[in-house]
């Protein structure tokens, strides 16, 4: 994107488009999820993290570097995750998951140190976009975990994924009308801006709510963690850049603790039945 697009314009047009389209794909199980008062609640409480996050994730890169916010961003939505599911429903963290998923994070903070990401930003800038990169860690494991209630509801995965996001996007609009104004600028603005709205958010979140049939929101976020190691692999293989043997180490770490806790069985509390 060209210096004059924000990145505020570029995740409320992410998130805006594509939670419009996710309603619109389900938009009759969607009304019926926010018609029903119990699941409504958890919508408006996920809607929250959908609106914050694309706007702090998208800075966070912008302020700090795209490794830097990717990783903080991704990495301590787990750590959220874990932390509402102890909160709200006092659910043990097994021992699997608390050693994977430091494993995992271990992992993040090695491919961040080993790989040689170009970054021309102040020290200050980066202190600025680390915290919005928790921020948005923490927006991200918010509607995830809202969406894992309300899918336990008995509600359609789609549903729930559509009522949310289209209230995000209600909010997000605005945002876009204001800032949006220099993604029209050219086909390539225009071009990538679908392709965010359609591939990795639209398409994307579509998946992602039929995986939440069966996972946990801890589970969930700890495999989003693939995302930094997907990235990492692109910017090698595209870009050109490269990695030392920490960041390749990194990599491995990262893959293996995800494995496991994707393939592990999930403990249950003790007010489920069988």
């Amino acid at each position: 994107m060209p210096d004059s697009v924000s990145p505020l314009a570029i995740g409320a047009c992410t998130m805006a488009v594509g939670g419009i389209l996710l309603f619109l794909v389900s938009a009759r199980s969607s009304l019926a999820v926010i018609r029903d008062a119990a699941s409504r609640r958890w919508l408006l409480i996920g809607a929250l993290g959908v609106v914050v996050y694309p706007l702090a994730f998208y800075s966070s890169m912008d302020l700090a570097g795209v490794a830097i916010g990717n990783v903080v961003s991704l990495g301590t939505g787990p750590v959220f995750a874990a932390l509402l599911e102890w909160v709200i429903e006092r659910r043990p963290l097994s021992r699997l998951w608390v050693v994977c998923t430091a494993g995992a994070i271990l992992g993040v903070a090695l491919l961040t140190f080993g790989g040689h990401h170009e970054s021309s930003v102040s020290g200050d800038s980066v202190a600025l976009g680390v915290g919005l990169g928790l921020v948005a860690g923490f927006a991200y494991a918010l509607y995830t975990y809202a969406s894992s209630r309300a899918i336990r509801l008995d509600n359609a995965p789609r549903g729930v994924m559509g009522g949310m996001f289209g209230l995000g996007a209600l909010v997000l609009v605005p945002v876009l009308l204001v800032t949006g104004g220099p993604l029209l600028q050219s086909q390539l603005t225009l071009g990538i801006s679908a392709y965010l709205a359609l591939g990795p958010m639209f398409l994307a979140y579509v998946l992602f709510g039929i995986g939440m049939r069966t996972l946990r929101s801890t589970t969930a976020t700890t495999i989003t963690l693939l995302e930094p190691f997907v990235a990492t692999l692109l910017a090698v293989i595209v870009v050109g850049e490269r990695l030392d043997p920490l960041g390749w180490a990194g990599l491995a770490l990262i893959l293996a603790c995800v494995t496991v806790v994707a393939t592990a069985r999930q403990p249950r509390s003790s007010s489920e039945g069988p």
